[in-house]
Formats: structure tokens, sequence, C-alpha cells
């Protein structure tokens, strides 16, 4: 009896990589900290301005938006827990459509942005530079922080798109079999698939005397057991990225829409 093996995959650090994200998100929670101060200084400065500056902000798409990213997080983590428990099917459907959460956000934006813009509101506009100071300052601070968030948001979805693309891919197996060759000759053997630490994940029936050749062909099906961590580390990571962006909107709702 001869054996082949194929290896799973190369050795990578999982929980560095989980560190490092976390350290990204601090970044993150640090940059919008700092324009939430901002925000937070001047709102009691110019509370009445701010006021009467929100009430032209369309608080309907404002809380449409809310709820699109609300569902969003729930099929992220979805996606998450599907491929924890070997349903790939599952994770790439929760996957596309919190992509296309995503994309609903992004167009309701675009069209409340457009109905600003076509109203003259914008930064460095006349019409809006003719408006108290307090208004014009609503204003820079709500297409700054909506637009720089609108970004993560677009970032967001290109890498779930990857993350889709990854999960998608048949995962790969190690693979030890028996050769077909001088198998008559071979009593009380069995032929195996062993995974990258050496564990025996199946097991065939006994070769006997009667059997004098072997042929093996393998399908890879989306079970809990050949999914490698390397399958949803990658996705936890998108995973947490996408959540830090749909909870920064949490708090941008209130401060612009709700503060009438």
């Amino acid at each position: 009896m001869s054996g082949h093996s194929i290896a799973l995959t190369a050795h990578k650090d999982y929980r560095g990589s989980k560190i490092g994200i976390w350290l990204f998100l601090i970044t993150e929670i640090t940059l919008f900290g700092g324009m939430f101060l901002l925000y937070s200084i001047y709102r009691s400065e110019y509370a009445q301005d701010f006021h009467h500056a929100a009430a032209e902000l369309n608080t309907l798409v404002g809380t449409i938006n809310t709820l699109i990213l609300l569902t969003s997080s729930l099929t992220m983590a979805l996606s998450i827990a599907a491929v924890h428990h070997g349903n790939r099917k599952l994770s790439l459907w929760m996957l596309a459509i919190t992509v296309l959460c995503g994309a609903g956000f992004m167009v309701n934006k675009y069209f409340e942005w457009g109905a600003k813009f076509h109203h003259g509101i914008y930064p460095g506009s006349e019409y809006l530079l003719a408006h108290p100071k307090g208004e014009v300052l609503f204003y820079g601070l709500y297409f700054v922080m909506t637009g720089i968030h609108g970004i993560h948001v677009l970032v967001g979805m290109v890498l779930l798109t990857v993350m889709f693309l990854k999960v998608m891919k048949q995962p790969n197996a190690k693979v030890s079999f028996v050769a077909g060759h001088g198998l008559g000759e071979i009593e009380g053997c069995r032929m195996a698939f062993v995974d990258a630490g050496g564990k025996v994940v199946w097991k065939g029936d006994e070769v006997d005397g009667s059997i004098e050749r072997i042929d093996v062909k393998t399908k890879y099906w989306p079970v809990k057991k050949r999914f490698h961590v390397a399958d949803f580390n990658q996705l936890e990571n998108s995973g947490l990225y996408w959540h830090i962006v749909d909870i920064i909107w949490i708090f941008l709702f209130p401060l612009f829409y709700l503060i009438t």
C-alpha cells in the first residue's frame, strides 16, 4: 500500500489578523469620534440654527436607511453563522443580501444628496452661504460626515463581494489514498481521507483479496468538517468592519435627522 498527500493550506496567524482588524477599527472610531466631538461643540454654540437646518433633511429617508443597515447587520451575522455550521449556500445568500442592502443605502443617499444639490444646498453654494453661520456649519458637517460614512459603505460592499467569491470557491482537502496496483494481495486495509492535521475524516470499506483495482474520485461538499478556519476567519473580520460602519450610522441618524 502506498500513499500520497496534498496539503490543505499554509499556516496563518488568525489571531494576529483578528487583533489587526480591531486595531484598525479603533482608528475608525477615533476618526468619527473626533467629528462627533466637533459636532457637539458647534451644536451647543448654534443650537437654534442646527434645529432649523435639520428640519430640511428627510427623516423618512434617514429612517429607511437605518432599517436597511440594521437588516444588513443581521444578514452579515447570519452569513458568518452559516459558514460556522458548514452551510455555504445560506452564507452566500446572506452575503448577497448584505451587499444589496449596502447598494440600497447608497441609492437612497444618492437621491437625498441630489435633492439637496438641486435646491442649492451644498458646501460653498451662494444659497447656503446666505444662511446663518450655524446652518452653514450644520450642512458642512452633514456632507463631510455622511460622505465619509458613504465611502466606508462602498469599501465594505467591495470587501464583502470579495468574501462572496472566496466563500463560493470549493474548499481544498488533504487526501491520502491507496494506490491501485497489487491490491489483490492486500487484506484488511481501508482507504481513508485525512485532514491537514492527520485526522481521519472519512474511511472506506475494507479491501479484500477479490479487489484488483481501486479508482478514486472525490467531490468536495460544503459540510462542516471540510471548512477550515481560513474559510471564515476573513469573513469574520469583514463582518466586524461592516458592523462598525452600521454602528456609526446609528449615531449619525439621530444627530442629523432627529434633533428637530
